[in-house]
């Protein structure tokens, strides 16, 4: 493995948009926010999107609440001449907006009122990463129209497999032009006479069954869905593919991120392989939560110590003795993972963080993760 100088990729100009990916629980938020403030700090104006619903981002960057709209964060060093605003996505009024802006608005209001739309909207799998990848597309036009910002930081969403992310738009896709869908949707696609002889002809048997099992308003709801969502569907596939074009493009860089522990890594070597096989630029790994032991005597003979002064009860010492063998035990399995991470990649770019001794709840301590990320 070689280091990966991360305070050099965010401070370059080239670099327009940074991507956090990896597993849940890995310290996506808090390294998305790290890197963010660290450019900003450093004279770029950026835009952080977090995708987490703990909230944990707008903590830690000392504001009450994020939403879907970027606020400027209070307490950022801006003599540089940088600055950072902060949002949380939200997934619901995201899709309620793209319909908006891109239906006609009798067609936006029958999308909006749509219990099958509500659903999809709030709920269907795959939506969040969707509305994820929307939003960046929708964060860089601005950036672009109004010269507001020159760097967009990007937590993607919680997903049970990093991949989702990527996949999101073809599985809405997917799921919006599968055959069972269009099936039920036939009616009104059709419309009129037409739509009532597809009713009589096409579905006969088909739509008496699943009548009886899914209810008729159900289908007479997803048939209306679909069929109204024809109108800006298209527009979802282009602004996808465009995002996706984006992703690709030299001034994006993935940073993938993993703690060192066997499933976590993992997953973070699926992902690796996953970006490779796209041609999408990768930065390199984000090692979070490195547990490091500085004393020089070994776990065991630790221990040893320890049993030896609980015998002569001197109690208090031979607990900070154990307490360092479970660290050094800890530190010396993270060892073991990471070299067995660089022998299987033995070209990807790392940086190791490590185990912070509290909760990263403000902007002093995100600064030292900062420096951490930025220091090769």
């Amino acid at each position: 493995m070689t280091d990966l100088d991360l305070g050099a990729l965010l401070e370059d100009p080239a670099t327009s948009v940074v991507v956090c990916c990896g597993s849940g629980g890995v310290g996506k938020t808090t390294t998305a926010a790290a890197l963010a403030l660290h450019a900003a700090e450093r004279g770029r104006r950026v835009v952080v999107l977090t995708i987490d619903p703990a909230r944990r981002l707008a903590q830690a960057l000392g504001l009450t609440e994020l939403d879907n709209t970027p606020r400027p964060v209070v307490g950022v060093d801006t003599s540089a001449g940088g600055s950072l605003d902060a949002m949380m996505l939200d997934m619901k009024r995201t899709f309620d907006e793209v319909v908006l802006t891109h239906a006609d608005p009798e067609t936006a209001q029958q999308i909006l009122d749509n219990s099958v739309y509500q659903a999809v909207s709030s709920s269907f799998a795959g939506t969040q990463e969707y509305m994820a990848m929307e939003r960046l597309g929708q964060l860089r036009a601005q950036a672009l129209a109004e010269d507001s910002w020159d760097l967009i930081v990007v937590d993607t969403p919680p997903s049970r497999s990093a991949l989702d992310f990527l996949d999101a738009p073809k599985r809405l896709g997917s799921f919006l032009d599968g055959k069972f869908i269009r099936l039920i949707s036939a009616p009104a696609r059709a419309g009129g006479r037409i739509g009532a002889r597809a009713i009589g002809v096409g579905m006969s048997v088909a739509s008496a069954t699943l009548g009886k099992l899914l209810g008729k308003q159900f289908l007479l709801d997803v048939s209306t869905f679909v069929a109204a969502m024809d109108t800006v569907f298209g527009g979802f596939r282009a602004r996808a593919d465009e995002t996706y074009r984006l992703l690709q493009a030299p001034g994006t860089q993935f940073v993938v991120v993993a703690t060192p522990e066997r499933d976590a890594l993992r997953e973070a070597g699926f992902f690796v392989q996953r970006l490779a096989k796209d041609k999408m630029p990768l930065a390199g790994l984000v090692l979070n939560r490195v547990a490091v032991s500085r004393a020089r005597i070994s776990a065991d003979r630790a221990r040893d110590a320890a049993q030896s002064l609980e015998e002569s009860g001197d109690r208090h010492t031979a607990a900070v003795l154990r307490a360092h063998a479970d660290q050094a035990e800890i530190a010396a399995r993270h060892r073991r993972l990471i070299r067995d991470t660089a022998a299987a990649h033995p070209r990807l770019a790392t940086v190791q963080v490590p185990l912070a001794g509290a909760d990263i709840a403000d902007l002093p301590a995100l600064r030292r993760v900062a420096e951490a990320l930025s220091t090769p």
